[in-house]
């Protein structure tokens, strides 16, 4: 194989390049220009014949010739292309051609990135505006992706503009009809009537695309459709139908139409929708099953009794993956819509022996030690819990443990006390995991400060209606999410967006900030009024406390007791 940088193949690769043959050969031109380009020795070579393609009379090897000058920049991009060659792409937007007009902008944007890209002018804006129906899907793209720099100069000229975009709104294919949407929001940043006009004008095409054969443009579609949402909650509100999932979808497409669901349930399709969800319930993937479950609690905040009818149900299935759904539902619910906790400490009988992963017994456990007085059952189940304690791994149940047999002490002590001390004795004495042995040093003393002081600290509001219902929610103005529209930020969206089922509780928590580890023993030192047995505790001990703390959030009262305990105003020892 002979050598590419030796004299005689540079001179074989010039006199093909100059030879009228094989640039009439545009096929012929175009295979010899890119192996050239893609060998950074023979660069200095390719130039000449580039700068002669930007005025060959066929288009393709025009085409060429302004791809061949981007790759040439790539390769050295440290040199700066000359500025005739820059001046000749600019010339070159009004090419005949509207696949170099294109070209040319990609590879001015290239060139020119340092400097912020193409510079774009009203007659430039203009000109590709009117000529942006003969460019194929791909250029459509780029050229109104370019445009959104441009700012009109006058309320006519928008409106002008404005008239030119409005029938690519409309256009069949998504990503025209995006891209388009795109650059109409950002003109009409300043006129919010404009834009929700637009967002009413992509209905259709939105509805087409979430048809579409292509499984990733349907996903793209529910995404974006999720974005106008919050702005026009009631786009859709006729079409919820076309949000029925279909028997043969992806997992993530189901859960992202069962999200939209949520967002256009009304008055009149509530029922429904809600038999449709009720369905999915019982589906095949586990995933989607426990999508659905939590869809039902987020229509439950503002249709409580229907929708704790279906999850009380789904509970008589006794399926592990649905009941623990279930238990994490309903303990979201009656956070939000305490009006429900006695219909479902009503439905908690039996439950534990269905639910086996951490998540749902950390729901169940929440329910227990906050409405423990309504569950004749309540310490029973917790002392199974304790009694398997030393097989459990997850230290999240363990500490939702503690907490609800604290809680539960202080409504039923006579029931729980004896089962309350082998459990702190346990985690204490034998427990090895720090955030769990804190949590119950923790208890220990703040049980010496007596019941009432205790009582502050655990029973705190059992729900927050502040968070308020879903329907009729405010519109958000277009202008907060403008900028991701046409963009992945939609797609990433969604894990944040999606309501959690976590396993923890759904108090709101502070974190302890991290404290200055240099304290000195005056400072933690507690004055003599206040002074209870420190003798025990030592520098030492008390740094370690303090770190171990920062593993695992706390209630803010608790932290505010912690402070103080480790400043020296509230200080026990263990006996």
């Amino acid at each position: 194989m002979p050598y590419l940088g030796s004299e005689d193949m540079v001179r074989e690769l010039r006199r093909a390049l100059s030879n009228p043959n094989v640039q009439s050969d545009h096929l012929r031109y175009r295979n010899t220009i890119l192996k050239v380009v893609r060998l950074p020795s023979l660069v200095e070579y390719v130039e000449q014949p580039l700068t002669a393609g930007l005025r060959d009379r066929a288009a393709c090897v025009r085409r060429v010739a302004v791809l061949g000058w981007a790759k040439l920049h790539k390769l050295q991009a440290s040199s700066d292309i000359d500025a005739a060659v820059v001046n000749e792409l600019y010339s070159l937007l009004r090419d005949p051609d509207p696949v170099v007009m294109v070209n040319c902008l990609r590879a001015l944007e290239e060139i020119l990135k340092e400097e912020g890209g193409v510079a774009i002018n009203k007659p430039i804006a203009h000109h590709l505006l009117n000529r942006l129906k003969e460019c194929d899907v791909w250029g459509q793209c780029e050229v109104l992706k370019i445009l959104e720099r441009y700012r009109p100069q006058s309320e006519d000229e928008l409106f002008d503009i404005l008239s030119l975009l409005d029938p690519s709104l409309l256009s069949p294919h998504p990503p025209v009809m995006a891209a388009t949407l795109s650059l109409f929001l950002s003109l009409c940043s300043g006129l919010p009537a404009a834009s929700l006009s637009a967002l009413e004008r992509v209905r259709g095409p939105l509805l087409a695309a979430c048809g579409s054969a292509s499984r990733e443009m349907r996903f793209t579609a529910l995404c974006h459709i999720q974005l106008l949402l919050r702005s026009l909650p009631g786009l859709m509100g006729a079409h919820y139908k076309r949000f029925f999932c279909g028997y043969a979808e992806p997992a993530y497409i189901k859960q992202r139409k069962m999200q939209l669901l949520v967002e256009l349930v009304n008055d009149e399709n509530v029922a429904l929708v809600l038999d449709e969800l009720k369905g999915y319930c019982t589906d095949v993937n586990t995933d989607t099953a426990q999508a659905a479950i939590s869809a039902i609690g987020r229509i439950g905040r503002s249709y409580s009794d229907r929708c704790l009818e279906i999850l009380t149900g789904l509970l008589g299935l006794k399926q592990e993956h649905i009941t623990s759904a279930v238990v994490q539902t309903v303990r979201d619910l009656v956070w939000v819509c305490p009006q429900c906790s006695e219909a479902v400490c009503l439905a908690l009988e039996g439950c534990e022996e269905t639910v086996q992963d951490s998540q749902g017994r950390q729901a169940l456990l929440w329910l227990l030690g906050v409405y423990g007085e309504r569950v004749s059952s309540a310490p029973y189940v917790l002392e199974v819990f304790i009694d398997g304690l030393r097989s459990e791994v997850s230290p999240g149940v363990k500490m939702e443990l503690l907490t609800a047999t604290m809680r539960l002490f202080l409504c039923r002590p006579a029931e729980t006390q004896d089962m309350l001390g082998r459990l702190l004795h346990y985690c204490i004495e034998e427990e090895t995991d720090m955030c769990v042995r804190d949590q119950a040093l923790f208890y220990y003393r703040l049980l010496h400060c007596g019941i009432e002081e205790t009582r502050k600290v655990l029973q705190g509001r059992r729900s927050d209606p502040s968070l308020g219902v879903l329907i009729g929610r405010p519109a958000e103005p277009v202008n907060q999410w403008a900028r991701s529209f046409n963009t992945l930020e939609p797609l990433k969206q969604s894990a944040a967006e999606t309501e959690s089922t976590s396993g923890g509780s759904p108090e709101p928590v502070t974190s302890v900030p991290r404290p200055n580890t240099d304290l000195s023993l005056s400072s933690l030192s507690p004055s003599p009024v206040d002074k209870v047995h420190t003798e025990s505790h030592t520098l030492p001990q008390i740094k370690w406390l303090h770190r171990s703390s920062i593993y695992y959030n706390i209630h803010p009262t608790f932290a505010g007791l912690y402070t103080e305990y480790l400043h020296g105003f509230v200080v026990f020892h263990m006996e």
